[in-house]
């Protein structure tokens, strides 16, 4: 009877072992393909992109971290708000859903007025170190705004994270390796958007620039258009 006793055990150990293993597997797997995916998802040039090209181009580099930093939070907001079923609520409820999207309509249009406006003084990154360091927290906020206030955002991740979440399994660590993972994506793709703004300037000089300031600025109010129409069974 204490063989038998030992041998439960000893199965019943190996069956967790194995179990815990699988599970490990599994999820590394899902965020490999999360990974492609979202990568996929987030290169497509939107508004937090084309910001950080702007930012790139018109600060620099470095100027620009805090704007991704901004973004970054703003991830790590929508994975919570999907996890707790905020994004669910905006697709049921068109009040809020209108409430949300108006806010970045008019924040779009306004950050798009002002590119269009731009004189190009700002757009080489040698000058003005001080003024530039000086604007870090309007640069992140402004990165934060124009992605927690994208309507979108919330009704992409809340599709899009449930399919790679299994039900049966703790959640919470779950949709925290996603959100770091897709926050992780979302940084390093607006550093290679930011570079690619301050190594153009810098072939593009004063004009060029006013030029690229005036193509993100018509880019963002054509975004702000996009958003004004979209709807929530688009």
């Amino acid at each position: 009877m204490q063989a038998t006793g030992y041998r439960r055990e000893w199965l019943s150990e190996i069956i967790v072992e194995g179990t815990l293993e699988s599970a490990r597997t599994d999820m590394t797997q899902t965020l490999l393909i999360f990974s492609v995916v979202a990568f996929i998802a987030i290169v497509t040039p939107g508004p937090t992109m084309l910001l950080a090209l702007s930012n790139g181009s018109r600060f620099g580099v470095r100027a620009s971290v805090p704007g991704m930093f901004g973004a970054v939070l703003s991830d790590f907001m929508l994975v919570s708000a999907a996890a707790v079923g905020l994004g669910a609520l905006l697709a049921a409820s068109e009040f809020w859903f209108s409430v949300v999207k108006w806010v970045g309509v008019v924040y779009l249009a306004y950050l798009g007025i002002r590119l269009l406006g731009s004189s190009g003084t700002l757009a080489m990154p040698s000058e003005d170190l001080s003024r530039r360091n000086a604007s870090a927290k309007t640069i992140f906020l402004r990165s934060f705004l124009v992605s927690v206030t994208n309507p979108k955002g919330y009704l992409f991740v809340s599709a899009f994270l449930p399919q790679f979440i299994v039900p049966a399994a703790p959640q919470l660590p779950q949709y925290a390796a996603l959100a770091v993972v897709f926050a992780g994506i979302d940084f390093v793709v607006m550093l290679a958007y930011a570079l690619t703004g301050a190594r153009a300037i810098r072939f593009l000089r004063a004009k060029g620039a006013l030029w690229l300031d005036r193509a993100c600025g018509g880019a963002l109010i054509a975004l702000a258009g996009s958003l004004a129409l979209y709807r929530r069974n688009a």
